[in-house]
Order: structure tokens, then C-alpha cells, then sequence
């Protein structure tokens, strides 16, 4: 839990920096500007420049953004990982095969090289009905309601692995919308500023500023909650089809094991 507070701390603090760098370096490049280093006049059809003058609040929504991508790429890393070495169908087919055979040693070797979610849950309860196979002290029906219990308890442990980091692309769908429509407001107030202060001879290049920081703030931020929200929605399909998998996993397991060791209960 610490490990991972950190690696979201970092995550953060990285991409603000990088939307910074990219607001700063990138798009407030004097080449984008008229007026060179003065960074207030955008030439023509420049839109870094343009973009740029959205003002403070346009590097936190592109840190946000840079934020939604690292999440997205870490998840997926996750899952791949989470499914282990070997191709997951394959891997539950010989498992259910060394099941059958009645070798339960080496569904637990199947595991350790198969590593993953999947893998330890199935492991879990192949190491618990090896503990309590030979029992006296306990019936068929307590040996099958054992390795129930020890299935449920590692799959407790495993299932929030996967739905790690998910609540964070929510909140950032959320957020980043908000965040646009500030700066939606910090724009206009400028730009009403500009005309209460020149009224009709107000500056051009003022209510430019105002109008532009209004817009790319609502661009960006409208941007990045749909993003975030696209994102979420497919990590968190391809999550619940992950846990279903575990689901008929874990069935599986404990049909084989009445059925071809214990007896129907």
C-alpha cells in the first residue's frame, strides 16, 4: 500500500513537471510569438502560441492528461502481468487436466511457473485441499468448505490488485472538467476586466488573451475528462471480465475436487 502511495506521488509530481515543461518550453516558445520572448502576440495560425495564453491552468490540465495516459499504461501493464506467463486459457485447460488426473503437486507446479492472479488463487486452494487431503479429523464436506475458504481469501487479496489505481482515473475525469471550467471563468473575468478598463476602445490583444484563456481551458479540460472517463470504462470492462475468469477458475477447482476426490457433499 505505501509502495504504491508513493508510485502515485511520483506519478503526480512527474506530470506537473512535464506539463509545465511542455506549457513553458513548448508552447511558450518565443519562435510562436511576434513579439518574441515578450510571448503576447501569437503569430498567425500558431496554436502553441495561441494555446499558451490560456494562462496557469493550462499546464495542470496537460499534467492531467499526462497523468491519465501513465495510469492507463500502468493498469494495462498490471493486467498483462495478472494473467501470468502463458496464454490464461491454456493454462486453466491443463490445470483442470492435472485435476482430473488427480496430481495435485503438479496443478501447484503449473501455478509457480504460470505466476499471475489467476495462478495464486488456484494455488491457493490446491495447496489448502494438499494440507487437509489426507485429514482424519475432517469430513469430505469440511475438506471441500476448506478450500473453499482459503479460494476466498486469496481472491480477496488479488481482486483489489486489479482494481488498483482505477478510483484515481474517476477522480481525474472529474476534476480535470472542473479545473477547465475555472479557468473557463479566469478567462472571461479578463476579458470583462479589459472592457471595463479601455470600454469600447479596449485592447484587441487583451480580450484575445482573455477569450483564448477561457477556451483552451475548456478545451483541455472537457478533453481530459472525456479521456479519463473512456479509459476508465474499458480498464474497468476488461477488470470484471478478469474477475470472471478468476470466478470460473475457482468453480472449476472445487467442482474438480468433489467431483473426482471427495465425493459429492
Amino acid at each position: 500500500m505505501k509502495k504504491n502511495s508513493y508510485f502515485v506521488v511520483g506519478v503526480l509530481v512527474l506530470s506537473m513537471v512535464i506539463g509545465w515543461a511542455i506549457w513553458n518550453f513548448l508552447m511558450g516558445n518565443p519562435d510562436n510569438f511576434s513579439d518574441g520572448a515578450g510571448r503576447t502576440h501569437p503569430k498567425g495560425g500558431s496554436i502553441m502560441g495561441t494555446m499558451y495564453l490560456g494562462g496557469f491552468l493550462v499546464p495542470v490540465l496537460i499534467g492531467l492528461i499526462v497523468m491519465i495516459f501513465s495510469f492507463v499504461f500502468e493498469r494495462l501493464i498490471s493486467l498483462k502481468k495478472a494473467q501470468g506467463k502463458k496464454d490464461l486459457d491454456t493454462f486453466l485447460k491443463q490445470a483442470d487436466k492435472h485435476l482430473a488426473d488427480g496430481n495435485i503437486d503438479a496443478v501447484i507446479d503449473l501455478c509457480n511457473q504460470q505466476k499471475g492472479s489467476v495462478a495464486n488463487i488456484v494455488r491457493g486452494g490446491a495447496e489448502r485441499f494438499r494440507d487437509v487431503r489426507n485429514s482424519t479429523d475432517l469430513t469430505n464436506t469440511q475438506k471441500v468448505a476448506e478450500v473453499k475458504r482459503a479460494l476466498e481469501e486469496v481472491t480477496m487479496l488479488e481482486t483489489p490488485l486489479l482494481e488498483k489505481n482505477l478510483v484515481i482515473l474517476s477522480t481525474i475525469a472529474s476534476i480535470s472538467t472542473m479545473i477547465g471550467l475555472l479557468g473557463t471563468v479566469f478567462g472571461m473575468i479578463r476579458s470583462f476586466r479589459a472592457l471595463g478598463e479601455g470600454g469600447a476602445g479596449a485592447s484587441a490583444t487583451q480580450l484575445s488573451i482573455g477569450i483564448s484563456e477561457a477556451l483552451w481551458n475548456t478545451a483541455l479540460g472537457i478533453g481530459g475528462g472525456i479521456l479519463a472517463i473512456i479509459f476508465y470504462n474499458v480498464l474497468t470492462n476488461k477488470v470484471d471480465k478478469f474477475i470472471y475468469t478468476i470466478d470460473e477458475a475457482t468453480l472449476t477447482l472445487v467442482e474438480s475436487l468433489e467431483n473426482r476426490f471427495l465425493g459429492k457433499a
